[in-house]
């Protein structure tokens, strides 16, 4: 009797080790299935790959629900999972999503990925923005440009006035680029005028500057491209040059108060005339420098930027102009104004005549400084 309990007891002892162990292998097991889920649904909402520049083209059917697109971005590789994409974006009650072809980045978030679905357009957050100004020469947008990034002014420049880098971008935008008006002998600088001017959003530190330069030029490329064939019906400004070379005359002439449709009607009806330009901004790009006023000694410098000297547009753009100078430059105001000037406080006054002109210099001008 002694040697059975002594038996079971040894069988109870041996159930209760395999027990032990079968639970410990399935704490283990679910413990090792908890950190791979954890670290699989973590890794998925996370992007593909946040160092990528590159985007994916995708189309989004009419109709489409969170599920179809889950698999289309899954398909695209812009997501490692669908169902846990679905989810989240079903956690976070997003389902206004739009049809539609979308350039996506595998450096996109889930929360970049349902804003751009909801909004129409790519959305993104940046590391950080620049503001380049409406009236901002090149030199101007370089030291920008080295006041936030790790760029020098002097090598932005190199850049932009690089005449193998001009030959390149013809290649893309062939519409806005002509080599043979940008490095002509007196341009100043190739791309000065070309760059928009707007705040641009960056997503990497320190972004390339051929990425900082084309983003510019990918906006004003936009509204030349728009703008086109208008263009090419004004006989005076019939190249993306001339026409950003006005616009930019147009640009350094404005102020808050200024007509920029005027003035542009005012320098039409100069060329039909056979008349100079003659606007003080060009002679301040000639001399290099800022000034309150223009001297009339001044106006004798020998540049070819300046327009009291030389006959038609200088050889090109003196700034960067914004839409409503590209704008006014298409739909001048029809007047028979031949001149105009401004009073300190940017009002205009317009004349028809030399004498009518005069009288508003007399009055508007010389009073201020006497």
């Amino acid at each position: 009797m002694f040697q059975n309990i002594a038996e079971r007891k040894g069988e109870m002892k041996k159930a209760r080790k395999i027990f032990l162990i079968v639970a410990a292998a399935f704490v283990v097991i679910m413990l090792g299935i908890g950190i791979y889920g954890y670290s699989y649904i973590t890794s998925a909402l996370k992007p593909m790959n946040p160092d990528s520049e590159e985007t994916v083209e995708i189309e989004i059917p009419l109709g489409s629900g969170v599920t179809t697109i889950a698999t289309i971005l899954e398909d695209n590789q812009l997501v490692k999972d669908a169902k846990i994409f679905k989810y989240y974006a079903k956690f976070k009650n997003e389902s206004q999503f739009q049809a539609g072809t979308y350039d996506l980045s595998q450096a996109m978030t889930l929360d970049e990925l349902i804003e751009s679905l909801k909004s129409g357009k790519l959305y993104r957050e940046p590391l950080f923005t620049i503001t380049y100004n409406e009236g901002w020469t090149v030199e101007q947008i370089a030291e920008r440009v080295a006041e936030k990034t790790t760029h020098t002014a002097e090598d932005f420049l190199a850049k932009v006035d690089d005449p193998a880098y001009i030959q390149e971008l013809a290649a893309k935008y062939p519409t806005l680029i002509n080599p043979e008006e940008m490095l002509a002998e007196n341009v100043r600088h190739p791309l000065e005028g070309y760059l928009y001017p707007a705040t641009y959003p960056y997503y990497e530190e320190n972004p390339p500057l051929t990425v900082i330069i084309e983003q510019m030029l990918e906006e004003t490329n936009k509204y030349v491209v728009q703008y086109q064939e208008a263009i090419a019906a004004i006989e005076d400004i019939n190249t993306a040059h001339k026409f950003l070379t006005f616009a930019s005359l147009l640009e350094k002439e404005a102020t808050a108060a200024t007509d920029r449709a005027t003035i542009a009607s005012v320098f039409y009806n100069r060329f039909d005339e056979g008349m100079p330009l003659q606007t003080d901004p060009t002679v301040l790009y000639a001399l290099g420098e800022h000034k309150d006023r223009v001297l009339y000694s001044d106006l004798e410098v020998d540049n070819p930027y300046n327009t009291y000297k030389n006959q038609g547009l200088p050889p090109g753009p003196i700034a960067t102009p914004g839409t409503a100078s590209m704008e006014a430059a298409l739909s001048p105001s029809k007047t028979e104004y031949l001149f105009f000037l401004a009073d300190k406080d940017g009002k205009n006054y317009f004349a028809k005549t030399y004498e009518e002109h005069q009288q508003n210099v007399a009055k508007y001008i010389d009073t201020q400084y006497e």
